[in-house]
Order: structure tokens, then sequence, then C-alpha cells
């Protein structure tokens, strides 16, 4: 799902206080490292299908030479089948970092500490605020 002038916040069951830059445990790092990664680097050069696009391709690390020669049949086949939006990424789940979309549907993410996402968290005309989705159910269900 792409959303656009959006504000992913924490999840409300987010077990840190401040954001924690996401470590790979193994030599293939997994999709919320790579996520990292790639909006820490460039924000708000990414939408959410070019995103999705390219953690796929270094998740698989799919070479430069088929992806050159099959980039729309590998396009075709992530977007065959549906995906989680952000809200449900360990970023803001587990690691502290809000998500912002903006007018256009690029993304950008901030740590849960920086003045900016306490910027995007305050009502405002035109933005859109969510919640992180949880890492656990309630418990209690009424």
């Amino acid at each position: 799902m792409s959303y656009k002038n959006t504000f992913i916040k924490v999840s409300p069951d987010c077990p840190v206080t401040s954001s924690v830059v996401p470590q790979p445990k193994t030599s293939n790092k997994p999709i919320h490292v790579i996520q990292y990664e790639l909006l820490s680097r460039h924000p708000y050069r990414y939408t959410f299908e070019q995103l999705l696009f390219e953690v796929h391709i270094r998740h698989k690390n799919i070479p430069a030479e088929e992806l050159e020669m099959h980039r729309q049949q590998i396009w075709d086949e992530l977007f065959s089948k549906s995906h989680a939006c952000l809200r449900a990424s360990q970023l803001p789940k587990k690691y502290g970092f809000g998500v912002h979309h903006d007018a256009e549907g690029r993304i950008a993410i901030y740590g849960m500490e920086t003045p900016e996402y306490e910027r995007f968290v305050q009502p405002s005309a035109g933005i859109t605020v969510l919640n992180g989705m949880r890492s656990h159910r309630d418990k209690q269900r009424n």
C-alpha cells in the first residue's frame, strides 16, 4: 500500500525509547536492515514500490546482469502478490523509527527522539498520522 502525506508513528508496543540502528546478525541482511540502509542514506528517493523492489533485489542477491536482462519480469513477479505496508516494518515496530511519506509518496525515516519526528506527530492539516502495527496482539479481548 502506498501512502501520501502520511506519517507512521512508532508502534505503541515498541520496546525502545529512542531509535536503534538495526544490525544484521548474519551475512545475509534481513529486510528491515536493508530498508534502514536505503532510507537513511537516501531520504525521499524511493516510493513504496521502488523501495520494495530495491529491498527485494538486494535481499535475494540478484546479480546486475540478471537484473539488466529481466528487470521487468522480476518487477512483475514481485508485484503479482500483495505486500505489507511499512506500518508492519520492524523499523517502527522494534527499532523506534517513524516513516514519512511525502506528497509524492517518497519515503524517509526519523528516529523517535528527533525534532522532525515530534513535528510529524503533532496534529497538522494535510498529514495523516498512523501508528505502526503492534508486534503482539493484546492478550485481553472484549
